[in-house]
């Protein structure tokens, strides 16, 4: 069930994520001392703390919708959690570096976003990968 309820927590906070991100309020204009983007539509600071964009917002958003969808089955909780967990570390990695962290100015990878998408991705990976499910769940998780 671990498995399941994490891809619908990410998936609800990625859709809210996503949907912040367009709002002035919730993601205030970027300070004038930030690298510049390509594309900087919605460019701004979700919550105050994250740097995201258009793009970042659709990404957030994407993942949000796929996550509420593979809550349904463990197996597709189980796929999910596969896969978000080598793309945020990816780009976890890609804000270590300078010349990087704006991918080519198209995604800002910078900042808080960091320490959250390794965050995020250490618990993918241990779902995804390493958490075994308790023998009482095995007869669940085969039928459904």
């Amino acid at each position: 069930m671990i498995v399941r309820y994490f891809a619908l927590v990410m998936g609800i906070l990625f859709v809210l994520a996503g949907v912040g991100g367009f709002v002035p309020f919730v993601t205030p204009p970027p300070p004038p001392d930030f690298p510049p983007l390509i594309i900087d539509t919605s460019y701004g600071l979700l919550l105050g703390l994250f740097p995201v964009n258009l793009v970042h917002n659709l990404i957030h958003f994407s993942w949000g919708v796929w996550g509420i969808w593979a809550w349904r089955r463990y197996a597709t909780a189980r796929l999910y959690a596969r896969i978000l967990a080598p793309v945020l570390a990816i780009f976890a990695l890609l804000g270590l570096f300078s010349s990087l962290y704006t991918t080519f100015g198209l995604l800002p990878l910078f900042g808080h976003d960091i320490w959250l998408h390794g965050l995020e991705a250490l618990m993918a990976g241990y779902l995804g990968y390493f958490y075994r499910l308790p023998k009482h769940e095995v007869a669940l998780a085969s039928q459904g």
